[in-house]
């Protein structure tokens, strides 16, 4: 199931000139967040969950706010099948998808985490960072 996925990831990807650039390995995303000092956006999903392929392609790509996304923040896709791969008691979740957003230095929730998952609350979320980093540049 992981490798149907990714190939659909993938082939969205080639599709599309615009979409999320994710990553798969979640140490590596927040160690490049960090680095970037960028949020992290967690993209919790489950296998054989239909709802959250729908997402990944219907939330996540050729959208006009897939660009600022991009520049703002790191994005991880998490599986929960495979626990070996991020802290599980961290990101543990009933509902699948779930996205988090992680503040990158101090590996803390920025926010509630997001069950019910949509453009619109993706874009509030959006722009909360932004104003939030224009503040930061300011002070």
């Amino acid at each position: 199931m992981k490798k149907i996925l990714i190939l659909i990831i993938t082939i969205s990807i080639i599709t599309y000139a615009n979409h999320i650039n994710w990553q798969g390995n979640y140490n590596k995303a927040l160690k490049q967040a960090k680095d970037e000092n960028k949020t992290l956006m967690v993209l919790l999903i489950k296998n054989n969950c239909q709802k959250c392929k729908n997402i990944i392609k219907n939330i996540f790509m050729n959208k006009s706010y897939i660009d600022k996304l991009n520049q703002n923040i790191i994005s991880v896709i998490v599986n929960i099948d495979n626990k070996h791969s991020f802290p599980l008691e961290m990101y543990w979740s009933n509902e699948y998808p779930t996205i988090f957003f992680v503040n990158s230095q101090t590996e803390t929730f920025i926010d509630e985490p997001i069950y019910n998952i949509n453009e619109q609350n993706i874009k509030n979320f959006l722009i909360k960072i932004t104003k939030n980093q224009e503040i930061k540049k300011h002070e």
